[in-house]
């Protein structure tokens, strides 16, 4: 009885001090995803509970809220998990059809919030198919690349301008919710797919400049889009007016300093500064963790970053292009998408109205993030069975039902 408990003991123990290439899976991956997560129940629970009483009259609705979009995360991401990378390359262009289908239905009945018609209400949480539509363009692309990677290197009207077409009409109906940031993260995000894969350093170039140019030009078509970057350059012009998220943004940032006010003494999300729970929340974390805690924050955002690269980059190694392209898809995704929100949090870039991913509150944006890293982890879990085993699917799938 008593070699049956320490075996228990030493095997638990084992689980904790042995190196995540012992497993067939990464550890720290999981690790750094549930920190995230953690972090973000912890801060929206603090930024919202000012705004929460004040709408509903309960100061942890929007924590409540939360949970269950962490326990939904945790079971859609786990059923994702069991999907073998195989099934998301050969059903890629199925999920794109979804995105669109969906972006046309956000346009007639979709729910408007502050101007912007970008949910479908679903009645446990509200629908972004913005957040849907990201991950599908990235998962076709990547299986694109596959297909077509020749023509990608030779050839611009063949295999080149093709995945354009496509982004350009998924822009067009994020566009008209209106959803700029989005548009821009895909962008960001697709150039760099395009990279790794090898397209000419011209074609590139040209894409770049032609994308840059594109952007400018919605900002200075759209008055309310001119407004925000006119604030951005210089928000103390009209503290309160354009320029009044911004401030109170800033002042959160200064209020910090070294070591924060202490977690829950944030002075700003008392209904000074808006959004402090979605696209604002790095503000609140400033203001309450201070800059040791940012710092920290930032390096595990950035380990997340690091590991989808580095399991792209392992996944190219071995040849399994599309798990190799995806992976390195959702690092630049991810990476990009935390320097936008922080950015306009401290007055970097303009506001977007993007979410710092697995922190911010939001149903949409935290459960396709968790299954993005369910993907990660299902590329590491082939490439080290692989390494193992041999590229053999049907142990593959065999593992997985013992699982």
């Amino acid at each position: 009885m008593e070699s049956a408990v320490k075996e228990r003991i030493q095997r638990v123990a084992s689980w904790f001090h042995s190196t995540p290439q012992l497993a067939l899976y990464d550890r720290q991956l999981v690790w750094i995803a549930i920190g995230l997560m953690v972090v973000g129940l912890v801060m929206v629970t603090s930024a919202s509970f000012p705004v929460s009483y004040r709408l509903t009259g309960q100061p942890f609705h929007f924590m409540a809220r939360h949970v269950v979009f962490l326990g939904l995360a945790m079971i859609v991401s786990t059923v994702a998990l069991q999907v073998p990378i195989k099934k998301w390359m050969q059903h890629g262009h199925w999920l794109l059809v979804i995105s669109f289908v969906l972006l046309m239905v956000v346009l007639l009945v979709g729910k408007s919030v502050n101007g912007a018609s970008r949910w479908i209400p679903l009645g446990l949480f509200n629908l972004q198919p913005a957040e849907v539509a990201k991950l599908s363009l990235f998962i076709y692309m990547a299986g694109y690349l596959v297909r077509k990677h020749s023509e990608v290197r030779q050839t611009f009207f063949g295999g080149f301008f093709k995945p354009i077409v496509i982004f350009a009409l998924l822009a067009g109906l994020l566009l008209g919710q209106p959803d700029l940031g989005t548009v821009v993260v895909m962008l960001v995000t697709l150039f760099g797919m395009l990279f790794i894969a090898g397209a000419k350093l011209i074609q590139f170039i040209g894409l770049m400049v032609a994308g840059i140019v594109a952007v400018i030009g919605l900002i200075i078509i759209e008055p309310y889009r001119m407004r925000r970057v006119t604030s951005f350059l210089d928000p103390w012009q009209d503290p309160f007016g354009s320029g009044y998220q911004l401030t109170q943004s800033l002042m959160a940032f200064g209020r910090g300093e070294w070591t924060g006010q202490g977690l829950g003494n944030s002075i700003q999300k008392l209904e000074y500064l808006p959004e402090a729970h979605t696209d604002f929340v790095f503000a609140v974390l400033a203001e309450e963790l201070g800059f040791i805690g940012v710092v920290l924050i930032l390096l595990l955002i950035f380990s997340l970053v690091g590991k989808a690269i580095f399991i792209g980059k392992r996944a190219l190694e071995q040849e399994q292009m599309f798990g190799g392209y995806l992976g390195f898809g959702i690092g630049i995704w991810f990476a990009f998408q935390t320097l936008v929100n922080v950015g306009a949090a401290a007055g970097m870039v303009p506001t977007k109205g993007l979410t710092l991913p697995l922190i911010s509150y939001g149903g949409s944006s935290l459960i396709i993030m968790a299954i993005a890293v369910s993907i990660l982890l299902r590329i590491d879990f082939e490439c080290r069975w692989v390494a193992e085993h041999g590229d053999d699917e049907q142990q593959i799938e065999q593992e997985d039902e013992e699982k």
